[in-house]
Protein backbone atom coordinates (compact mmCIF):
# COMPACT_ATOMS: atom_id res chain seq x y z
CA UNK A 1 0.00 0.00 0.00
CA UNK A 2 1.21 2.94 -1.09
CA UNK A 3 0.28 6.84 -0.93
CA UNK A 4 1.20 9.76 -3.20
CA UNK A 5 4.64 9.98 -0.64
CA UNK A 6 5.06 6.39 -2.12
CA UNK A 7 5.09 4.46 1.73
CA UNK A 8 2.78 3.11 4.30
CA UNK A 9 4.15 5.44 6.70
CA UNK A 10 3.20 8.44 4.96
CA UNK A 11 -0.13 6.51 4.49
CA UNK A 12 -0.31 5.79 8.10
CA UNK A 13 0.32 9.29 9.11
CA UNK A 14 -2.41 10.40 6.33
CA UNK A 15 -4.60 8.12 8.49
CA UNK A 16 -3.49 8.64 12.60
CA UNK A 17 -2.31 12.03 12.46
CA UNK A 18 -3.70 14.42 9.42
CA UNK A 19 -7.46 12.76 9.06
CA UNK A 20 -7.91 11.13 12.48
CA UNK A 21 -10.51 12.68 14.86
CA UNK A 22 -8.68 15.35 17.35
CA UNK A 23 -10.80 12.81 20.01
CA UNK A 24 -9.39 9.74 19.14
CA UNK A 25 -5.49 11.01 18.49
CA UNK A 26 -2.96 8.33 20.26
CA UNK A 27 -5.88 5.56 20.58
CA UNK A 28 -6.36 4.47 16.94
CA UNK A 29 -3.75 2.32 14.72
CA UNK A 30 -3.49 1.07 11.26
CA UNK A 31 -0.75 -1.73 11.11
CA UNK A 32 0.96 -3.58 7.78
CA UNK A 33 2.67 -6.76 8.31
CA UNK A 34 3.49 -9.92 6.54
CA UNK A 35 3.96 -13.11 8.45
CA UNK A 36 6.12 -16.04 7.82
CA UNK A 37 5.19 -18.26 4.75
CA UNK A 38 2.97 -15.65 3.24
CA UNK A 39 4.71 -15.01 -0.31
CA UNK A 40 4.91 -11.11 0.48
CA UNK A 41 1.36 -11.06 1.17
CA UNK A 42 0.30 -8.66 3.45
CA UNK A 43 -2.48 -8.03 6.26
CA UNK A 44 -3.79 -5.01 7.30
CA UNK A 45 -4.81 -4.75 11.36
CA UNK A 46 -6.87 -1.92 13.18
CA UNK A 47 -5.79 -1.88 16.84
CA UNK A 48 -7.37 0.68 19.24
CA UNK A 49 -5.98 0.95 22.78
CA UNK A 50 -3.02 -1.21 21.33
CA UNK A 51 -5.42 -4.31 21.01
CA UNK A 52 -6.21 -5.22 17.52
CA UNK A 53 -10.25 -5.15 16.75
CA UNK A 54 -10.19 -6.12 13.32
CA UNK A 55 -7.83 -7.78 10.88
CA UNK A 56 -7.96 -7.41 6.57
CA UNK A 57 -6.68 -10.96 5.42
CA UNK A 58 -6.96 -13.20 2.77
CA UNK A 59 -7.29 -15.93 5.94
CA UNK A 60 -10.07 -14.21 8.19
CA UNK A 61 -11.85 -13.72 5.04
CA UNK A 62 -11.11 -17.77 4.47
CA UNK A 63 -11.94 -18.58 7.97
CA UNK A 64 -15.18 -16.64 7.90
CA UNK A 65 -16.24 -18.04 5.04
CA UNK A 66 -15.79 -21.91 6.61
CA UNK A 67 -17.36 -20.97 10.26
CA UNK A 68 -20.09 -19.51 8.14
CA UNK A 69 -20.81 -22.70 6.78
CA UNK A 70 -20.30 -20.86 3.30
CA UNK A 71 -17.48 -23.37 2.59
CA UNK A 72 -16.84 -26.68 4.10
CA UNK A 73 -13.80 -27.77 6.08
CA UNK A 74 -12.79 -31.36 5.73
CA UNK A 75 -11.21 -33.14 9.03
CA UNK A 76 -8.62 -34.66 7.17
CA UNK A 77 -5.27 -31.74 7.66
CA UNK A 78 -3.36 -32.84 4.62
CA UNK A 79 -6.65 -32.70 2.09
CA UNK A 80 -7.87 -29.15 4.16
CA UNK A 81 -4.48 -27.71 3.96
CA UNK A 82 -4.24 -28.30 0.10
CA UNK A 83 -7.85 -27.46 -0.40
CA UNK A 84 -8.01 -24.54 1.61
CA UNK A 85 -7.84 -22.30 -1.31
CA UNK A 86 -9.50 -24.06 -3.53
CA UNK A 87 -12.66 -22.09 -5.14
CA UNK A 88 -11.62 -19.35 -2.40
CA UNK A 89 -11.86 -16.56 -5.33
CA UNK A 90 -15.33 -17.72 -6.74
CA UNK A 91 -16.54 -17.63 -2.86
CA UNK A 92 -15.15 -14.10 -2.79
CA UNK A 93 -17.17 -12.96 -5.70
CA UNK A 94 -20.07 -14.20 -4.68
CA UNK A 95 -20.14 -12.42 -1.13
CA UNK A 96 -19.74 -9.03 -1.76
CA UNK A 97 -17.70 -6.46 0.89
CA UNK A 98 -21.55 -5.25 2.09
CA UNK A 99 -22.67 -8.77 2.43
CA UNK A 100 -19.65 -9.93 5.03
CA UNK A 101 -17.89 -9.01 8.07
CA UNK A 102 -14.34 -10.09 6.84
CA UNK A 103 -12.41 -8.21 4.24
CA UNK A 104 -9.18 -8.78 2.54
CA UNK A 105 -6.03 -6.55 2.59
CA UNK A 106 -7.40 -5.71 -1.24
CA UNK A 107 -10.43 -4.91 0.22
CA UNK A 108 -9.00 -2.87 3.16
CA UNK A 109 -6.45 -1.25 -0.02
CA UNK A 110 -9.28 -0.72 -2.47
CA UNK A 111 -11.66 1.33 0.35
CA UNK A 112 -9.14 3.56 1.20
CA UNK A 113 -8.46 4.62 -2.13
CA UNK A 114 -12.04 5.22 -2.39
CA UNK A 115 -12.18 6.93 0.61
CA UNK A 116 -9.15 9.19 -0.02
CA UNK A 117 -10.71 9.81 -3.51
CA UNK A 118 -14.10 11.08 -2.97
CA UNK A 119 -16.15 13.26 -0.53
CA UNK A 120 -16.63 12.50 3.14
CA UNK A 121 -20.04 11.97 2.38
CA UNK A 122 -19.84 9.66 -0.16
CA UNK A 123 -17.80 8.13 2.62
CA UNK A 124 -20.55 7.63 5.46
CA UNK A 125 -23.27 6.33 3.19
CA UNK A 126 -21.03 4.16 1.18
CA UNK A 127 -22.32 0.54 0.68
CA UNK A 128 -18.41 -0.64 1.92
CA UNK A 129 -18.40 -0.90 5.50
CA UNK A 130 -14.86 -0.12 5.68
CA UNK A 131 -15.73 2.99 3.78
CA UNK A 132 -17.82 3.91 6.49
CA UNK A 133 -14.82 3.07 9.21
CA UNK A 134 -12.92 5.73 7.88
CA UNK A 135 -15.61 8.19 7.28
CA UNK A 136 -16.32 7.23 11.34
CA UNK A 137 -12.86 7.91 12.17
CA UNK A 138 -12.22 11.28 10.35
CA UNK A 139 -11.86 14.95 11.75
CA UNK A 140 -14.52 16.56 9.14
CA UNK A 141 -17.27 13.58 10.17
CA UNK A 142 -19.59 16.48 12.82
CA UNK A 143 -21.45 16.05 15.40
CA UNK A 144 -24.49 16.13 13.72
CA UNK A 145 -23.48 13.78 11.04
CA UNK A 146 -22.76 11.30 13.91
CA UNK A 147 -25.86 11.47 15.63
CA UNK A 148 -27.51 10.52 11.76
CA UNK A 149 -24.61 7.99 12.25
CA UNK A 150 -25.89 6.18 15.79
CA UNK A 151 -29.36 6.62 14.39
CA UNK A 152 -28.75 3.62 11.96
CA UNK A 153 -26.00 1.57 13.90
CA UNK A 154 -28.25 -1.37 14.40
CA UNK A 155 -27.90 -1.63 10.18
CA UNK A 156 -24.31 -2.00 10.94
CA UNK A 157 -21.78 -4.90 11.71
CA UNK A 158 -21.37 -5.79 14.75
CA UNK A 159 -17.79 -4.90 14.52
CA UNK A 160 -18.36 -1.73 12.39
CA UNK A 161 -20.91 -0.65 16.04
CA UNK A 162 -18.55 -1.05 17.94
CA UNK A 163 -15.92 1.41 15.97
CA UNK A 164 -18.87 3.87 15.81
CA UNK A 165 -19.87 3.47 19.87
CA UNK A 166 -16.25 4.21 20.54
CA UNK A 167 -15.99 7.61 18.14
CA UNK A 168 -19.32 9.20 20.13
CA UNK A 169 -18.28 8.38 23.33
CA UNK A 170 -14.69 10.01 22.41
CA UNK A 171 -16.87 12.69 21.43
CA UNK A 172 -19.25 12.49 24.52
CA UNK A 173 -22.37 12.20 22.57
CA UNK A 174 -24.71 9.76 24.13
Amino acid sequence: MKNAQGSWSGMRKYLEQEMLAESLKGRVQYICSTGPCMDDFKFFELRVDKKVVKRFSWETVQKYFITSGIRIRTEDYYLYYDNFWSGFFKTLDSYPVGNRDEYTDDEFCASLARYRNQSIEKSIDSADPIERMFAVFDRRTGKRTLLKIKGRMEDEPLWLRDIIKLRLDAEKIS
